[in-house]
């Protein structure tokens, strides 16, 4: 007797065996792509990848000219004398502020104002930026750079280890003459999402100082700590309960960072937990961002206090005197 079998249904593969039906000559042009993407040769189908805080002159180097905006902050003139190829030149950070009430240093947060002013100058929200400048700067204002685009919502932002000089003593080529700019239309910066995580405010402070779960980091001077006043400040002190750590204590003498297991050494002598939000201070909130990316660097999370003591020396809020 002739037994016929019933006819087997065809199953749909599942996701997860895609893999293993695809024909011959899809594999070999899968292989031959992802070749593509190791040697290099297909740069344009990349997406810019997430880079660190703070970057060396090699892997600067290695980025996309595309994929990057290099932010030069120093003098005009310096700029103009010898800069980083590619690099455009933002040399004043008050460029960016506003003052209220005899209160300087402010920073703007008008999203008008940032795509008018960024824009033209290339910006746009899927480059990364890396900032540098000098390390003999008493302000070390590429600090103040770096905490301004994180505040300002860019994603990618980096800082120059070493700053131009390290730059040029790893054997790097610069360039002269006057910067050359590739304009982004303004919609790319009209939408601009601020960072208000990364901002502080003496309202907030005030609210803080006595919680064990922050630690406000004072870093100015010694002697301003102690009550010196050499910015016109109408109070002389230090917000109450605040640590002092001068903001180059993070740094080598050739403007460097310093190695982590040496930072870390640091705050554990300043008895600063891990589990604490930071928030640092100076004058004008420039030298504490240097401190701010330092702690970002660290994994901290911090906040920069961009009124500072010309904001706290003319508020009714308390202060307090060593000696």
């Amino acid at each position: 007797m002739l037994i016929l079998k019933p006819k087997q249904k065809k199953m749909k593969p599942d996701s997860t065996s895609g893999t293993r039906i695809l024909s011959r000559k899809n594999r070999v042009f899968c292989l031959l792509i992802l070749g593509l993407f190791g040697t290099g040769i297909l740069p344009s189908l990349c997406f810019a990848a997430k880079v660190e805080l703070l970057m060396d002159p090699i892997a600067l180097s290695k980025l996309p000219k595309d994929q990057r905006i290099v932010v030069d902050t120093r003098p005009a003139w310096k700029f103009m004398l010898s800069h980083i190829p590619g690099a455009i030149n933002l040399n004043d950070w008050w460029d960016f502020t506003y003052e209220l009430d005899n209160v300087k240093g402010l920073l703007k947060n008008d999203k008008n104002f940032i795509a008018n002013k960024l824009t033209p100058l290339g910006f746009s929200p899927e480059k990364t930026i890396i900032i540098y400048g000098e390390t003999d700067d008493p302000w070390r204002t590429d600090g103040r750079f770096f905490w301004m685009f994180e505040y300002y919502g860019f994603k990618n932002v980096s800082l120059l280890d070493g700053g131009f000089s390290n730059w040029k003593k790893a054997g790097m080529k610069t360039e002269s003459g006057l910067q050359n700019t590739t304009p982004q239309p303004q919609s790319a910066l009209k939408k601009v999402n601020l960072n208000h995580q990364v901002i502080a405010n003496k309202i907030l402070i005030n609210k803080a100082f006595m919680s064990k779960n922050f630690k406000i980091i004072d870093n100015r001077t010694r002697k301003e700590f102690n009550g010196a006043t050499p910015y016109g400040s109408p109070r002389s002190g230090h917000i109450p309960n605040a640590i002092h750590i001068h903001w180059p204590d993070f740094f080598n003498s050739d403007g460097t960072l310093k190695p982590r297991p040496a930072l870390k050494t640091l705050l554990r002598k300043n008895n600063i937990q891990a589990e604490q939000e930071i928030i640092v201070y100076c004058t004008g909130g420039v030298r504490s961002a240097m401190a701010y990316f330092v702690f970002r660097y660290l994994g901290f999370k911090v906040r920069n206090y961009d009124g500072s003591w010309w904001d706290w020396s003319r508020s009714k809020y308390p202060v307090e005197l060593n000696g």
